[in-house]
């Protein structure tokens, strides 16, 4: 038997609904179906920030999940080719609360609706999403089916039962499935400026390698700002490869999945990089990879982070940083090693959201300063980490 959701859980329609959500324990959400045709499942997740929904549905972390946006006005400034976060986009499906308006930006060249459906994404809008938030509050982040049909035919029980038997993130590596299959040199397109755009470093420095969990380009793009030739390689390419590259800094980015099924084969690559001495930065899935590698432990957490408002604690400085979050794993704080120090945590639930080895130039970050969307508390990371990378450049040449 298909139980409805509260009265409250979804708008009244002026006509059918072409667009449902069946969760896990077949609680249903109905609205109008935007975007792809067709049906996806996946973890449902919400996201709070207020800005960068094209940034956030690009953003190779959300593999695997559907997004259900809290901040109602979605879609009004359209979308355009230079926001992506990556080359394909991963995410399963997206949930908005208002019917999609007509854009109204200067860059915009698609609406958010063409441009969904050319991604091949599943979009439901109408939907009260404050109720579907309040639910994933208390329950925790379910799996759960998306569909859009234009004329509103839903096998419900099919569509639960595709919900029930997806395996969840948990024990999943997406990593090898969203990294690049070859290695690959950034262009050197720096960070978007007002009326210049992307405009290209002049000068290619300092080595970086970026092992590609997930990468977002707006990481590229910082190490462009400080004049990097970044070469980009897949997950799995083994340390001997990379140290071959001979790089002055390795990067170990963001991406999807559980940390301990990707750290399967991460975990080795990463120690013996570690052995190399050369400066080591992770963030997000990186950060947690990192983490393993130093024997620690990671855990799936109830809600996971997701928006741009979240309040860190710098323990170093003592200072405070709105930052940019997107996980659901997190590092567990009784397993670290006693040459790991903590540098950072979450003021809204004391996470773990940096840490630091105490005798090398190793570190990393739970949350996204590259932001895109987000603030810009903490861009400082990437001076600290060229600051680490100088300086064992300057090793190299005595």
């Amino acid at each position: 038997m298909i139980k409805k959701a509260k009265k409250n859980s979804s708008k009244k329609f002026t006509h059918f609904p072409t667009g449902v959500l069946v969760l896990e324990n077949k609680v249903v959400f109905k609205g109008i179906g935007i975007g792809y045709q067709g049906s996806a499942t996946g973890e449902v997740c919400f996201n709070t920030s207020l800005t960068g929904y094209q940034e956030i549905i690009s953003d190779p972390s959300y593999a695997g999940q559907i997004i259900n946006f809290t901040f109602p006005h979605i879609g009004n400034v359209g979308t355009n080719k230079e926001d992506h976060e990556s080359d394909r986009i991963w995410t399963k499906g997206v949930i908005f609360n208002t019917e999609i308006t007509n854009p109204s930006n200067y860059r915009s060249l698609k609406k958010l609706d063409a441009w969904l459906k050319k991604h091949k994404i599943v979009g439901i809008t109408g939907l009260d999403t404050r109720s579907l938030t309040n639910f994933i509050r208390d329950k925790g982040a379910p799996k759960g089916t998306i569909c859009n049909n234009n004329k509103g035919n839903f096998n419900l029980k099919k569509l639960t039962n595709n919900s029930v038997k997806w395996p969840g993130l948990k024990g999943l590596d997406l990593a090898q499935t969203v990294t690049t299959k070859k290695k690959y040199i950034w262009q050197g397109f720096k960070t978007w400026k007002k009326e210049k755009g992307f405009e290209k470093t002049k000068k290619k420095i300092h080595k970086i390698i970026a092992i590609d969990y997930g990468i977002k380009k707006n990481i590229l793009r910082y190490f462009s700002n400080f004049n990097c030739d970044v070469i980009v390689v897949p997950c799995n390419l083994q340390a001997e490869e990379i140290v071959k590259l001979k790089p002055d800094g390795i990067f170990l980015s963001n991406g999807p999945g559980d940390p301990a099924a990707t750290g399967r084969y991460a975990i080795n690559i990463i120690q013996k990089l570690m052995k190399a001495n050369i400066p080591i930065f992770g963030i997000c899935l990186g950060h947690q990879l990192l983490a393993l590698a130093l024997k620690a432990k990671t855990k799936k957490m109830k809600l996971g982070h997701r928006g741009a408002n979240h309040p860190v604690k710098n323990l170093i400085n003592n200072k405070v940083e709105i930052t940019s979050q997107n996980h659901g794993f997190e590092i567990i704080n009784k397993n670290l090693p006693k040459n790991v120090v903590v540098t950072h945590k979450s003021l809204f639930d004391d996470c773990i959201e940096g840490i630091k080895l105490k005798n090398k130039p190793v570190f990393s970050v739970q949350y996204h300063p590259e932001s895109n969307p987000g603030p810009q508390d903490s861009h400082y990371l990437f001076n600290q980490f060229i600051n680490e990378v100088k300086k064992n450049a300057k090793k190299k040449r005595h």
